[in-house]
């Protein structure tokens, strides 16, 4: 199946998960699995959450960022990706001092 985010709204959510500043999101969402292009601004972060029902792997398109899972520190540029499995929790900061944290995540939706 394609999709074209080049023709999917951009949304905007404020303190994500908890988090601080904005997300912005073009998002494909088909009742049970996300994929989504997301930019997180400087400064910004995902708050940490439990993928109690769902994976994710994120990939980092640019900028620099910070993800803390479970007990451990991941830092991520360009390139990087992370993978929070079913059951673990994460977060994601931009570490960048002068760019957006650009990201393609994945989150699978499973039972």
């Amino acid at each position: 199946m394609k999709f074209a985010y080049s023709e999917i709204e951009a949304q905007v959510y404020p303190n994500f998960k908890g988090g601080e500043k904005k997300l912005t999101a073009k998002m494909f969402f088909d009742g049970q699995n996300r994929i989504l292009h997301g930019s997180l601004e400087v400064g910004g972060t995902i708050g940490l959450h439990c993928h109690d029902a769902s994976s994710e792997v994120i990939y980092i398109l640019s900028g620099d960022g910070k993800v803390l899972m479970d007990d451990d520190v991941e830092y991520l540029k360009p390139g990087d990706a992370h993978y929070c499995p079913k059951g673990h929790t994460h977060s994601l900061q931009n570490n960048s001092q002068t760019e957006p944290l650009v990201f393609f995540a994945v989150v699978p939706e499973q039972k």
